[in-house]
């Protein structure tokens, strides 16, 4: 069977030369990134996976602040991994698939990603991998722009459809239910504020835990 269409790896190698402008992280992706850490500092996760790294920002301010734990980077973009490694060799960078993430069953006590799931063809998929790879009692933190109604989800999937670069925003509700069918437990998701599309598109940080 073949798969989804999803993005093409083109977009995100070019997207890779301004994505770490410093006044783009700090009205975008720097809130969501500060949720993120002060999530993984109320609990010991030794390893940790990025699905969907970009540019490794927040792989490398991971490792960088929560010593003890040893950080991978994943992505399918071969631009965005070339700026990560350039920025950090205390992380590793590895090129895959959300939908076939390379790694072992049970090999994480936590998996992270950011602004990355709109973006997977197949998000039950990559939900189902996310999943495998943890320890059970792990911890899933996903971060995610959630619009308002289902119909504002739907008119963002057309529009992204017609400029042949398709992706889906789910909201609040149906990514719980996304989550749960996957096998998800739900600890929490919590409005994450920011500047820049923060009213029309809020991001939400959810936190799930892999049941032991």
């Amino acid at each position: 069977m073949s798969e989804r269409p999803g993005p093409r790896p083109r977009l995100f190698d070019t997207w890779s030369r301004f994505y770490n402008l410093r006044w783009f992280q700090w009205l975008t992706y720097r809130p969501v990134h500060n949720a993120v850490l002060a999530a993984l500092r109320q609990s010991d996760s030794l390893r940790v996976l990025d699905v969907g790294c970009g540019t490794g920002l927040l792989a490398s301010r991971i490792r960088r602040e929560l010593h003890r734990t040893r950080v991978i980077g994943c992505d399918f973009s071969s631009g965005m991994l070339e700026r990560a490694a350039a920025g950090s060799r205390d992380v590793a960078w590895v090129r895959g698939n959300a939908l076939r993430l390379p790694f072992r069953t049970s090999s994480f006590e936590a998996v992270v990603s950011t602004e990355a799931f709109h973006w997977f063809p197949d998000q039950a998929a990559a939900l189902g991998e996310c999943f495998r790879v943890l320890t059970p009692g792990g911890r899933f933190l996903l971060g995610v722009m959630s619009p308002a109604s289902e119909g504002m989800s739907r008119a963002l999937r057309l529009g992204s459809r017609l400029l042949a670069e398709p992706s889906n925003w789910p909201t609040r509700r149906g990514l719980r239910a996304q989550l749960e069918d996957a096998g998800f437990k739900i600890e929490t998701q919590q409005r994450v504020y920011r500047l820049l599309g923060g009213l029309l598109l809020p991001p939400f940080l959810t936190v799930a835990t892999r049941p032991a």
